[in-house]
C-alpha cells in the first residue's frame, strides 16, 4: 500500500488552535486513494521546522506529500502554485524569530512549482461543493518555507514523490473572534483534504484550464 504524508501546523500568532492540524491529524491512518494516511505536526518555527519536515519525510519515505497551513481571511480551499525563495515574517514565530528577506536556500532557485495536479485537485473540489481556487502566493511565512523546503528537497531527489501545499481558511470558532472573517467548517476542509489526496494520486498530467489571476 502506497503512504502519503500529511502536515499540518500548530496554533500561532495568538490562536489556540490551527485548522490545518484539526483536519489533518483526523486522517491519521485513513485509507484514501488506496493509499495510507501518516499525519505530522510542524512547529510555527523558521529554524526547525524544516528539521521536523525532512525527519518525518525519511521516517515515512512517502509515495506523496500534501502540506496544509492556515490562511485567515481566505474564504476558500487553496492550492498554492509555487513557494518562493524568501523568509520575510510580518509577524514573529513561536520562537520569537522574525526573519526579513532571508533566503530560505542560499543560492537556491528563486521559486519551485508545485507538481501536484493544482488544476485537477481545484476542479475536483469545486464538483463536490466546496469552494475552491488557485492560489498565486503561499506568503513569506513559515507556510512557504515549508512548501519551498518540501519542493527543493524533492527536486534534489530527482522528484520520484510528488508534492504541495493547500491553504485552509479559519474554523468558525476562529472566525467568531474575527470580525467579518470567513470560514469553513472542519468536515468539508477534511472533505476537500481527502479529494485533493485522491486526486493526486490518480493524475498523472494536470488539466490545461484557466486558474491565474489579474492581480
Amino acid at each position: 500500500m502506497k503512504t502519503v504524508l500529511v502536515t499540518a501546523f500548530e496554533p500561532f500568532g495568538g490562536e489556540t488552535i490551527n485548522p490545518s492540524w484539526e483536519a489533518v491529524r483526523a486522517l491519521e491512518g485513513k485509507a484514501i486513494g488506496g493509499a495510507r494516511i501518516v499525519a505530522r505536526q510542524l512547529p510555527v518555527v523558521f529554524s526547525d521546522v524544516l528539521g521536523v519536515l525532512y525527519a518525518a519525510m525519511d521516517e515515512v519515505e512517502p509515495d506523496l506529500i500534501l502540506s496544509v497551513g492556515q490562511a485567515g481571511g481566505r474564504s476558500d480551499i487553496t492550492v498554492e502554485r509555487i513557494g518562493i525563495n524568501v523568509d520575510d515574517a510580518r509577524i514573529a514565530d513561536n520562537a520569537g524569530q522574525q526573519p526579513v528577506d532571508e533566503p530560505i536556500v542560499a543560492d537556491g532557485p528563486a521559486g519551485y512549482f508545485s507538481t501536484l495536479p493544482i488544476k485537477a485537485i481545484v476542479a475536483a473540489v469545486r464538483a463536490a461543493g466546496i469552494p475552491a481556487s488557485v492560489s498565486q502566493t503561499a506568503g513569506t511565512f513559515t507556510c512557504n518555507r515549508v512548501m519551498y523546503g518540501l519542493l527543493h528537497r524533492l527536486h534534489s531527489q530527482g522528484n520520484r514523490v510528488r508534492g504541495g501545499f493547500v491553504h485552509i481558511p479559519y474554523l468558525p470558532e476562529q472566525a467568531a473572534q474575527h470580525l467579518g472573517a470567513p470560514s469553513m467548517a472542519r468536515d468539508h476542509v477534511m472533505q476537500a483534504l481527502e479529494i485533493a489526496i485522491r486526486v493526486s494520486l490518480e493524475t498523472e498530467t494536470d488539466l490545461k484550464v484557466g486558474g491565474g489571476a489579474t492581480h
